[in-house]
């Protein structure tokens, strides 16, 4: 696909934001820069740069900013986080950069992102507690970034069509339904929906035994799966059609196939569901004004720019006002009526040991291979 066919169908709702940044990976297109205004110096005031996922540059989730300084930052988008994280450690210092919880330890020691002063942000005290405190987030009892937002990864299924383990992430293992299951072709999500079945809580440090356990589970699941998806796409259209009754998912085709009329349910598993959360952080040495960096990250968690995030794209948003601007029946409709409930049922995404990481990839691809 056209790097421009790709902006044309985002620009016509066809794309969510992750969609589009998928797409744009398979597609060859790698960083996606839209074009950017002359970049100013440190002492002019208001100039910074924004670099994040594929959309999220949008204007209305940054409202406050526009409204103080009378312009728009700067910004450009990257695909996935590695990419980001190599451009960046290759020299490219923007001001205010969008790593989600898991990579934020990688990038501090990587010398990217600096600790952030959050007495300067008058919405930090209406962040949900929960987002704070996540693993890896702070050092020496600073923040390093600023949570913006969060989603889940947990089965999304057909309620006509589904009539067993409908509170479990046992009915991407169930042999009922076999021939029409799916899960994500990615060893976090694969390893950690079998290890939330075994029980297992520490998704990121699973010793041998453990992983021996999630193997044998996986080998079983295997033969029951329609296909391992690498675009949401494909699952959204194989729900709509029949094709599968449940599959791995994200928030956002929650709100794409009720769109479209599908009867579909999104589920909070009893072994807990897993919870991804992303936000702003400040980058080391940036060469914009600090002032209107912080300005921004506080435009970004305003509780208007949150009811924006929650409508448009169903995604979470982490400041807690935010939720009292949606209507109630929308939330319910998203499956987001209750944050707190799902952050304590949920089980947050962290960064994954090298070692341990090595092992999950190894044994992911043998099972794959059938080996």
């Amino acid at each position: 696909m056209e790097k421009n066919e790709l902006r044309d169908r985002l620009a016509a709702g066809r794309l969510t934001r992750r969609q589009f940044a998928r797409a744009a990976a398979a597609a060859g297109v790698g960083l996606v820069t839209l074009p950017l205004l002359a970049r100013h110096g440190a002492a002019d005031t208001g100039q910074i740069e924004y670099y994040t996922w594929a959309t999220y540059e949008d204007p209305n989730l940054h409202k406050a900013f526009t409204a103080k300084y009378g312009h728009e930052p700067n910004h450009s988008t990257f695909g996935e986080e590695e990419e980001a994280l190599q451009k960046m450690r290759s020299g490219y210092h923007p001001d205010v950069t969008h790593p989600c919880s898991y990579s934020v330890p990688r990038w501090y020691e990587a010398g990217i992102i600096k600790p952030i002063d959050t007495s300067r942000l008058s919405h930090y005290g209406d962040i949900f507690p929960e987002l704070k405190t996540i693993k890896g987030t702070t050092k020496d009892g600073k923040a390093l970034f600023v949570p913006f937002d969060w989603g889940n990864s947990s089965v999304l299924y057909r309620t006509d069509l589904v009539d067993s383990n409908t509170d479990s992430w046992m009915l991407l293992f169930d042999e009922k339904y076999k021939g029409r299951l799916a899960t994500y072709d990615s060893v976090d999500g694969a390893v950690s929906s079998a290890a939330l079945v075994l029980g297992f809580k520490n998704i990121g440090t699973l010793d041998d035994g453990q992983l021996a356990k999630v193997r044998d589970l996986m080998i079983k699941q295997k033969p029951l799966l329609r296909y391992y998806w690498t675009d949401q796409t494909s699952v959204e259209q194989g729900l709509a059609s029949g094709e599968l009754v449940a599959a791995y998912a994200w928030n956002a085709s929650v709100v794409a196939l009720k769109k479209q009329g599908v009867p579909v349910a999104y589920m909070n598993p009893k072994e807990g569901i897993l919870t991804w959360v992303c936000g702003m952080a400040l980058v080391k040495d940036a060469p914009g004004d600090e002032q209107a960096a912080y300005d921004f990250i506080d435009a970004m968690i305003d509780p208007q720019s949150g009811q924006y995030l929650i409508d448009n794209d169903g995604y979470g948003h982490s400041n807690r006002k935010s939720f009292d601007l949606v209507k109630p029946e929308r939330l319910a409709e998203l499956g987001l009526r209750d944050p707190v409930a799902l952050f304590k049922q949920g089980v947050f995404f962290e960064e994954t040991p090298t070692a341990f990481k090595e092992k999950y990839i190894s044994m992911f691809e043998a099972v794959k291979a059938g080996l």
